[in-house]
Formats: structure tokens, sequence, C-alpha cells
């Protein structure tokens, strides 16, 4: 067996899906069929029961990925540390946040430093991150809720208070403060499940026994200030988004709940090599504001 087989198998095996895995390949299905195909055949046994167009890790398979995730594992580690023993210059990082707005300031003074470190960039909710980190496929992930795991440590890097944003015509736009029980019946700009606002948006109205009404929903947090500035809705924002006012011009209000805040922490694990340039983002984060 080769390299090429084992990659393959690892695809297929994390996805259950031989189109999905060939999509982040980048190669076609039957390739990736014949190669598993051949695998099989080479070990003696099937790694995958197969229903239709479907397939499944079976007990076989199972056993046989936890080496392979070892044994790859292993590679990709030394090929990080050769990388770092050829210098930083030569290196690369790849990372993961909710919104890539929060990580631009840091990762400009970081290119700056570092112009030869090849910087890879995913934007992702707090589910895909989890699995990113399982699969090793980031190193670092910058994430507004709790990414758990015996593997995994986790930093705190700021929290700061979020606030209601509403439309300037709006008729809350002259308050200050405001409850959640007040907010029963308006209309929602916030982000999908999985991303930090909607999480705190739903656990706000959980807690006051009431459901919000959602008026538009995205894949991006930064955008939200715009969208109610257009007069969308309303939605929760980070108060450092204060900042950026005169690109969506909204009124503030605080929302009387303690908990009604955002933690950013910073998370990668431990049980992996972790190359000199993640290590120099790494710490070079802790001063992100």
């Amino acid at each position: 067996m080769d390299l090429l087989q084992l990659r393959y198998f690892q695809a297929v095996a994390r996805r259950e899906h031989i189109s999905q895995a060939a999509a982040e390949l980048m190669v076609a299905q039957p390739s990736v069929s014949r190669t598993i195909a051949r695998l099989e055949k080479e070990l003696g046994v099937p790694l995958f029961d197969r229903v239709g167009r479907q397939v499944r890790l079976n007990a076989f398979g199972v056993t046989f990925l936890r080496r392979v995730d070892r044994a790859l594992s292993e590679l990709d580690d030394a090929r990080s540390e050769l990388a770092d023993a050829a210098g930083l210059d030569h290196g690369r990082v790849t990372v993961a946040a909710e919104t890539l707005l929060t990580i631009t300031g840091l990762l400009a003074r970081f290119r700056a430093e570092h112009p030869g470190v090849d910087v890879r960039l995913f934007q992702s909710n707090a589910e895909t991150m989890q699995r990113q980190l399982a699969d090793r496929e980031v190193d670092l992930c910058f994430a507004s809720q709790p990414l758990e795991g015996p593997e995994l440590r986790s930093v705190e890097l700021w929290r700061e208070k979020v606030l209601l944003a509403v439309p300037l015509a709006h008729p809350l736009a002259a308050r200050d403060r405001i409850t959640i029980a007040e907010l029963a019946d308006e209309h929602f700009v916030t982000c999908r499940p999985g991303y930090w606002p909607r999480t705190l948006l739903d656990r706000l109205f959980t807690e006051a026994g009431l459901q919000p009404s959602i008026s538009c929903e995205g894949d991006e947090p930064g955008a939200t200030g715009d969208l109610i500035s257009a007069g969308l809705g309303i939605g929760l924002v980070p108060a450092g988004s204060r900042q950026a006012a005169p690109r969506y011009p909204v009124a503030w209000l605080d929302v009387d709940n303690p908990g009604c805040e955002r933690v950013l922490n910073l998370v990668w694990r431990t049980d992996t090599y972790l190359s000199a340039a993640a290590r120099k983002l790494r710490d070079r984060a802790p001063v992100l504001q």
C-alpha cells in the first residue's frame, strides 16, 4: 500500500461518502473508488459496508483508521518539523475563525513580521472548527464558543459586552437600555445556527421563556451591523463594533442581562506538533486588540 491509498481511505472514512471525499481531495470519484477497492484487496478485508451508493465504516475500517490517523499524523508532524528546520520564512499556519474580521489586524502584523509564512484561513462555525481540529485541518481556532476535547487547550483572549443595535429610525433608538422580554415582538438580524451571535440570542430568549423572531440570517457575523442599519431588523452586536459606526449608523442599547457578552478564545491541539509559524502566531494573539 502507498500513502495515496491511505490519504484516500482517511478522507472517505471521515466523510463516509465517496463523492464528498473526492471533492475534498480534488480528484475524480472513480479514482477514489478504485483506490479504496485496491486497498481492501491488499488488506484482504472490506473496510466499508456498502448499501447502494452509501458507505459506512465497518469494524475493520474503524481499527484501520485508528492506525492510519496515527501514521499520517506522524508524517505531517515530520514535514512541519523539517519546514521549521529550514527556517520560519518557509513555514505555514492554518487558522479558523467565525469571522475573519476579528483577526485581520493580527494577521496583518504577523505577515509584516514574517512575510515568508504562508497563512491559510477558514471561516467556520463552532461545529466545523471542532471537526477541523479533530482532523488536524487547522492549527489554531479563534472561537467565541467553547470547543471541547481532552486534547484541546483553550486560552481566553478577551471578553466584551454585546449590545443591541437598532436602525436609527426604529422606535427603540431613543432608549438606552432594554430587557429581553421587551424584545418579544421584534424581528432580529442574526447568523445561522452554529455561530456565536445566534447561540447567544437563542440562549437569552430561552432564559426568558421566549423564542426570537428571525427576519434575516446569514453566515458572516461581521455583516450584521450593515444589515441592521439597512433596516432589515435589530440585532446583537459586540460593543467593539461601535468603532465602525460611521460605516453603519445605528443606535446602541444595553441589554439588561449580565450574560450578554462575547468571549473570544484561542484553541489548539496539545497532542500534535505545532509548527514554528503557528507557535509564533499563537504567542502573538494575546495582543490581538
